[in-house]
């Protein structure tokens, strides 16, 4: 169903939300102790008959990406979306609940829709984290606070609508924006096939578990281990844009805290934030929480185990796919690699690879002198791929200020800034067959 599908559906979803306002009409005299006017019962009348057909096969509601609620449900979720889609609708209910909220609270959906007896307990049970609009994520409420608005989640009401509102970054995440495909990844076969097998458990879900009856896991988890600039956050884009989902970095650096139980907290706000959510984390740096496991010695020792148990129970029931990274696999403590759906090594690239990389780094479409060969410079310096792309795009800005096509002595001077970075002495031969293209004067970090 497309976008245009979605809302000719929901225009002719009309008689309920004249339905709600008519009932919210209805409450209010009854309130004020007046009978209903036959004007107002003729309407109901009429308004009902409409509904009815709306919600058999074939109706509007079929037309939606919302199946299998009962009629209480049904209602429940009329009342909670013409709140936001019919302004009237919504100071209606503001004035039912003495100006709390225009959104219908639990104690106000049961005097809208005259619910009695069993039907309490439905509308209570619909509204518990068990129930189908809950368990769903269509709409959110306090199954604790019956005066609390009941809300359609944000994500239910653009697939309604037929929005694509962007995902906004949970607490401690930001967002990473890089647009690159499977031809963009220099990679040892095996590990793109890893890659591509990583994506399995969210693609096939549906099949493996809803038809096949597969146990659920969760998930997936995987563990990209590497040295910097080898394309661990370059890979995760590919499979974010490949599922067409936002990928978040979470900055551990904000989650985990020195005060106890914040770390939990935290961890608890960034899952619950994105579970079952069409996004993808990536969490760096994971053996800062995932090392060795060292002898308890103190109180914070016993507590920094804790943390980590508290983050692995977090994802193994989150429902989504999590990326750890790290530098040193070898600081991973070996007892938590069998969480990990997938462990996927990222290596340096050998020369053929860094030829490659050259020549899709350097932008295409600068002129280049005809003496810059990628295979000769893939063969040159055992860079990682995110120092040739540092390189590339620096040579490219030297070759622009000189107002000339890139030669070798700008990559030269490029690559010899990149390998300057770490501040270790540098001495022209670490540039290989490219130390003679290096501009005189040229001097390196002391």
């Amino acid at each position: 169903m497309n976008v245009q599908d979605d809302i000719a559906a929901l225009a002719d979803l009309e008689p309920e939300w004249l339905r709600i306002e008519t009932l919210a009409a209805a409450l209010a005299e009854t309130r004020s102790g007046r009978n209903l006017p036959e004007t107002m019962v003729s309407a109901l009348t009429a308004q009902q008959a409409e509904v009815s057909a709306l919600r058999q096969e074939g109706g509007a509601w079929a037309r939606l990406p919302i199946a299998g609620l009962d009629v209480i449900e049904m209602d429940m979720l009329s009342a909670v979306l013409a709140a936001e889609l019919q302004p009237s609708v919504g100071y209606a209910f503001q004035v039912l609940q003495a100006g709390a909220h225009p959104y219908a609270s639990a104690a106000l959906l049961q005097d809208l829709l005259a619910l009695r007896g069993r039907e309490v307990a439905v509308l209570r049970r619909a509204l518990s984290p068990e129930g189908a609009l809950i368990a769903r994520r269509i709409v959110r409420a306090d199954p604790g606070d019956p005066y609390a608005p009941v809300r359609i989640e944000a994500d239910a009401l653009s697939a309604l609508m037929g929005w694509r509102d962007p995902i906004a970054p949970p607490p401690g995440a930001t967002r990473v924006r890089l647009s690159a495909g499977w031809d963009d990844l220099v990679l040892p076969e095996p590990c793109l096939r890893l890659l591509r097998e990583f994506l399995m458990p969210v693609t096939h879900r549906g099949r493996v578990v809803a038809d096949w009856g597969g146990e659920d896991t969760g998930g997936p988890l995987a563990l990209f281990s590497g040295p910097s600039g080898t394309g661990k956050t370059f890979a995760a884009a590919v499979l974010a844009g490949t599922l067409g989902w936002p990928l978040f970095r979470v900055d551990l650096g904000q989650v985990v805290s020195k005060y106890i139980g914040e770390t939990e907290k935290n961890l608890n706000a960034l899952f619950d934030a994105t579970h079952d959510r069409p996004v993808m984390l990536q969490i760096d740096e994971a053996d800062a929480l995932l090392g060795k496991r060292g002898e308890v010695k103190e109180a914070r020792d016993r507590y920094a185990n804790m943390e980590v148990s508290h983050l692995l129970s977090r994802i193994e029931q989150h429902r989504g796919p999590v990326i750890l990274t790290t530098n040193l696999r070898t600081n991973i403590d070996g007892a938590f690699t069998r969480r990990f759906h997938a462990v996927i090594e990222f290596p340096r690239p050998d020369a053929t690879a860094r030829a490659a990389l050259w020549a899709r780094l350097l932008p295409p479409r600068a002129p280049r002198d005809d003496a810059v060969d990628p295979t000769q410079l893939g063969e040159a310096v055992a860079l990682t791929g995110g120092a040739i792309r540092n390189a590339a795009l620096q040579a490219a800005y030297f070759a622009a200020a000189e107002d000339r096509a890139i030669g070798l002595g700008d990559i030269a001077l490029a690559v010899w800034r990149e390998l300057g970075k770490t501040g270790k002495p540098l001495a022209r031969k670490e540039l290989g067959t490219l130390a003679e293209h290096l501009p005189d004067g040229v001097v390196g970090p002391s």
